[in-house]
């Protein structure tokens, strides 16, 4: 076998940008088993007074996610929030009309902010601009953030929450670019909803960050006009733009699967491009940040979520989107949350989507059984642990190769973060090659006086391998492959592997 040879500089000066820890978000949406059967189970041994489960939250811990959206995603597209909040048993029935099934409303509003903020989160909460509009969105936001003494805010002191939930990022709508989407817009009537949202928004809370709704993929046929055009309504008003982006290895090609964070990296350079072309036209002061507010692998489950939808429809909770995750679909979220650091100067908020049971890092077993650890959980677990500081601009030379429809792909991806405040510098590099280890040297003169700390691996042999309740075929391992001689850390990257090289004082 040979190996490749890859050269990277980390200097300390060399700064993109500090990372803001938002970027380690994720995302819980009223479809499938996410919240009934994920989050939310009274009649699991491990659930609190509430219903709510401790093991699954005890994981979520363990990920430290500062920052949840909700409630979707196209669910928030029919959402009437007020059957949401008030006592359980007045809530009603409701057909669910994004994911063809029947929403209970046992678990609503409040719930979620109480047991979001108890598992160590903020909540990013999302305005239905599909099927209402202004008045709706001023009336949630209201509800949640008004002190008191107002239509709403006492509404909501009424229902037992006393103190305002200050809930201070809320996003325009959901991918309301999407022939999908209930309340479908076209570029102009989604600009001017948003434009008009968000000045009522912030008339009703300053305080809040507003994120408007950018193109639902790469591929969109309107990308990235959608952008041009409702940014010229928006940008006066909001924060953020969001970002959605999914990919799958349909076809079995692993090694141009593994080079889709090349086709994301593009994606945002593009939305970067086209905030700054509004910026300039609009002779603005302010950049536009990214939330890229989902992402991930998704495509194990289509066929089954199909047969739900159009065969079994209006089921309560139905297992939906439960992709089950193998080793290379470990290394391509490694690939997008390095991509994403890379580009942490702009990039500050983002979601995995989703966290428990849909499209997941975490997975619960029907019927109250256990919780356990998908391929993912682990790279998402270490950036989000290590990622935190400075993102350091890397120069890397590396071996590239030509995949089915990616050119020049870089065998070696890598950034690293320095923690200033800990006197730490951590590596996050993926070997890209499924056939080639590679010989990574890294000049890290400028951090004179460290050593190394520990090299993490995910590695298998087998890139379909796949965890299961019991049966953890995919885990992190600590390995000696790194060593420190003069200012350079000599590694050797596995062919296929997710690394983890972390430097102290």
């Amino acid at each position: 076998m040979a190996c490749n040879k890859v050269k990277m500089v980390i200097d300390k000066e060399f700064r993109i940008s500090e990372v803001d820890e938002r970027i380690y978000g994720s995302f819980i949406e009223h479809l499938g088993r996410a919240v009934y059967d994920g989050i939310y189970c009274p009649e699991h041994p491990s659930a609190d007074e509430y219903g709510f489960r401790s093991d699954v939250k005890e994981m979520i811990r363990e990920l430290n996610v500062p920052i949840i959206r909700y409630p979707g995603g196209n669910f928030v597209s029919s959402f009437n929030w007020e059957d949401s909040v008030g006592p359980v048993n007045e809530r009603p029935r409701r057909l669910e009309l994004a994911w063809k099934s029947i929403e209970e409303n046992k678990v609503g509003l409040n719930e979620f902010t109480k047991w979001a903020r108890n598992a160590g989160s903020d909540v990013m909460m999302a305005v239905n601009l599909g099927t209402r509009g202004i008045a709706d969105a001023c009336n949630i936001l209201e509800y949640c953030n008004h002190p008191g003494n107002t239509k709403y805010s006492d509404l909501r002191i009424s229902h037992g929450y006393k103190e305002p939930h200050n809930i201070k990022t809320w996003c325009l709508g959901n991918e309301m670019d999407g022939p999908w989407q209930l309340g479908h817009k076209t570029m102009e009537e989604y600009g001017r909803l948003a434009e008009e949202t968000a000045r009522a928004m912030k008339i009703i809370d300053p305080t809040i960050e507003l994120v408007s709704c950018g193109s639902s993929s790469l591929t969109m046929p309107t990308f990235p006009d959608w952008e041009a055009v409702t940014l010229q309504h928006t940008y006066d008003h909001v924060d953020y733009v969001s970002m959605h982006q999914y990919y799958g290895n349909g076809k079995g090609d692993s090694e141009d699967f593994l080079a889709c964070s090349d086709d994301m990296d593009e994606f945002i350079r593009t939305v970067i491009a086209t905030c700054d072309y509004v910026k300039a036209k609009k002779r603005g002061k302010k950049d536009i940040k990214i939330s890229f507010d989902e992402w991930n692998v998704w495509y194990h489950s289509n066929a089954a979520d199909n047969d739900i939808t159009e065969n079994h429809p209006w089921q309560v909770a139905p297992p939906m989107l439960e992709d089950i995750y193998n080793f290379e679909d470990a290394l391509l979220v490694g690939l997008m949350l390095i991509t994403m650091l890379k580009h942490a100067d702009r990039v500050k908020m983002a979601c995995l989507a989703q966290l428990v049971n849909v499209i997941a890092p975490i997975m619960t077993e029907a019927g109250g059984g256990p919780a356990w650890k998908q391929t993912i959980f682990y790279p998402f677990m270490h950036a989000s642990a290590f990622g935190r500081g400075t993102a350091l601009l890397p120069v890397i030379s590396t071996p590239k190769f030509d995949t089915a429809t990616h050119v020049g792909v870089t065998a070696v991806e890598a950034v690293s973060v320095y923690n200033e405040e800990k006197e730490e510098v951590t590596i996050f590099a993926v070997n890209r090659s499924i056939k080639d280890d590679a010989e990574m040297t890294v000049d890290v003169r400028s951090f004179e006086g460290y050593r190394i700390l520990e090299h993490i691996v995910l590695e298998s042999d087998d890139l379909l391998a796949a965890n299961g309740p019991f049966n953890e075929k995919v885990a992190p391992k600590q390995t000696s492959q790194s060593s420190l001689d003069g200012g350079t850390v000599t590694s050797i990257l596995h062919k296929a592997s997710w690394n983890v090289i972390r430097l102290g004082k």
